[in-house]
C-alpha cells in the first residue's frame, strides 16, 4: 500500500511529522525561524524544507497533490494572553499566507484532500468569534466541507495542552460513516461550549458545510509528570536552597500549607509551578507562585520571560528542590523521544517543544479521522 502524502506548514521541529508516522510521506515543509529549521534539519534532513516567509511559498515548490496540508499557524495573535489582533496581526495573519497557497494549488486543480489547521482555543473566540468565522467562510468558500474538535494533550501525555483543531475535506473526499457523529454534535470533552458558541456564530454558507466529526476517546496509560523527570539535567541546574525558599515564599497562604503537607508525607512529589500575577485582599497585583501536584504540568509556553519557563518542585525526604524544566523534559512532555536531537541552546529547545504541536495527538487524529477519511481505516490497514 503507498504511502500519505502532507505538506507541512509552520512545521517547527516537526512534530507533526514525527505524530503522522511512518506511514505518510513528506513532500514539502516550510518554517519562517532558522533556528527551528536547523532542528529539522537535524532530525529529518532538509530536502524538502523550504526557509521562509509562508507568503512567498508559490504552487512550484510544492509537488503534486497532497492527502494532507497541515497548518499549525502561530497563536501569538489569537492567545487570550496575546496582544488579540487576531487574523489581522502580523503573526496570526499568516494563516492567509498558507490559505493563498491553497488556492493556488486548487486553481490548478491540485487542492490537498484533508486539511489540518492547529491552533489555541482563543482561536475559537478571538475578536468575538470573527475569526474562527474567517476560517470557517474561507473553507466553505473554497468547496471544503468542515468541522472542529477541541483535544487536551493531557489525554495522552503529563502536560495540560487544549488546542482546537480544525480537520477540512475537499468535495470530492466522501467522509464514511465512522467519522461523521451521528448525534450530531451532542457535547462532549472534545466539542466544549466554546466550540458549539463558535459554531453558532458561522454565516450560512460555513454552517452547511461543517461536519461533526466522530472521535472515541482513547485509552491510553499515561505517564506522570514524576515518569519524565531527569535527575541531573545539564541544561537546568537545581537552584541553591535559599532560591528554592524565595520561590516558596511567593506562595499564598494555602499553596504553602500544601508544600509543608507534603514535605511532612516523606513521599517523593514531583510538582510544577508557574508564576502569575494575582491580586491581592487589598485588590493590588502580587506576585505568587502557584504549584500543582497531581502528576500533570501547565501547558508548556515559549520562554520569553521568566514566568514563561515552568518550574519543577522536587520534595523528596522533607527537603524541597527547585530548577527550571529542562529542555528534553519538555520535549517529551510534547511527546517527542529522548532520540530526536534538540537544539544545544535551551531557550532554543525549550521554544521549540512550546510552540510544536504534541505529537500522540497528531497520531491520533490520523488513526481516528485523517486516515479513515483518506480510506485508510482500520479495516484497511489490517489488509493492506
Amino acid at each position: 500500500m503507498s504511502e500519505l502524502t502532507f505538506y507541512e506548514f509552520f512545521a517547527g521541529g516537526g512534530m507533526a511529522r514525527v505524530g503522522l508516522g511512518s506511514g505518510w510521506r513528506c513532500l514539502f515543509a516550510n518554517d519562517l525561524s532558522p533556528k527551528k529549521a536547523a532542528a529539522y534539519r537535524a532530525n529529518f534532513g532538509g530536502d524538502d524544507l523550504h526557509v521562509g516567509d509562508v507568503h512567498a511559498v508559490t504552487p512550484a515548490m510544492l509537488p503534486g497533490r497532497a492527502d494532507l496540508a497541515w497548518g499549525s499557524f502561530p497563536c501569538q495573535d489569537l492567545s487570550l494572553a496575546g496582544a488579540k489582533a487576531g487574523l489581522a496581526g502580523a503573526r496570526s495573519g499568516a494563516f492567509w499566507g498558507f490559505w493563498n497557497a491553497v488556492l493556488q494549488l486548487k486553481a490548478e486543480g491540485r487542492a490537498p484532500k484533508t486539511l489540518v489547521l492547529e491552533n489555541v482555543c482563543g482561536a475559537l473566540t478571538s475578536r468575538g468569534g470573527r475569526d474562527f468565522a474567517s476560517i470557517g467562510a474561507a473553507l466553505s468558500d473554497a468547496g471544503y466541507r468542515f468541522g472542529a474538535l477541541v483535544v487536551d494533550a493531557a489525554l495522552f501525555l503529563p502536560q495540560s495542552r487544549p488546542r482546537l483543531f480544525i480537520v477540512a475535506i475537499a468535495d470530492d473526499v466522501e467522509p464514511p460513516a465512522s467519522a461523521v457523529d451521528p448525534a450530531h454534535g451532542a457535547p462532549s470533552a472534545f466539542r466544549p461550549k466554546a466550540l458549539h458558541m463558535a459554531h453558532a456564530a458561522l454565516g450560512p454558507a460555513a454552517r452547511k458545510a461543517w461536519i461533526w466529526w466522530r472521535l472515541s476517546p482513547p485509552r491510553v496509560n499515561v505517564r506522570a509528570l514524576e515518569d519524565i523527570v531527569e535527575d541531573d539535567p545539564a541544561t537546568a541546574p537545581w537552584r541553591a536552597p535559599h532560591e528554592t525558599e524565595a520561590l516558596l515564599a511567593l506562595m499564598a497562604p494555602l499553596h504553602r500549607a500544601r508544600i509543608e503537607s507534603l514535605k511532612a508525607s516523606q513521599v517523593r512529589r514531583v510538582g510544577a509551578v508557574y508564576r502569575r500575577m494575582r491580586l491581592d485582599a487589598s485588590g493590588a497585583k502580587v506576585q505568587r507562585a502557584e504549584a500543582r501536584f497531581d502528576g500533570v504540568a501547565g501547558c508548556l509556553r515559549t520562554p520569553a520571560g521568566g514566568s514563561s519557563r515552568q518550574t519543577l518542585l522536587v520534595i523528596e525526604n522533607g527537603v524541597v528542590r527547585s530548577r527550571l524544566m529542562s529542555a528534553r523534559e519538555a520535549a517529551r512532555l510534547m511527546g517527542l523521544d529522548d532520540a530526536y536531537a534538540l537544539p544545544s541552546n535551551y531557550n532554543d529547545a525549550y521554544r521549540l517543544a512550546g510552540d510544536g504541536v504534541a505529537v500522540p495527538v497528531v497520531r491520533f487524529l490520523a488513526h481516528e479521522l485523517l486516515e479513515p477519511l483518506l480510506g485508510r481505516g482500520a479495516a484497511a490497514r489490517r489488509t493492506a
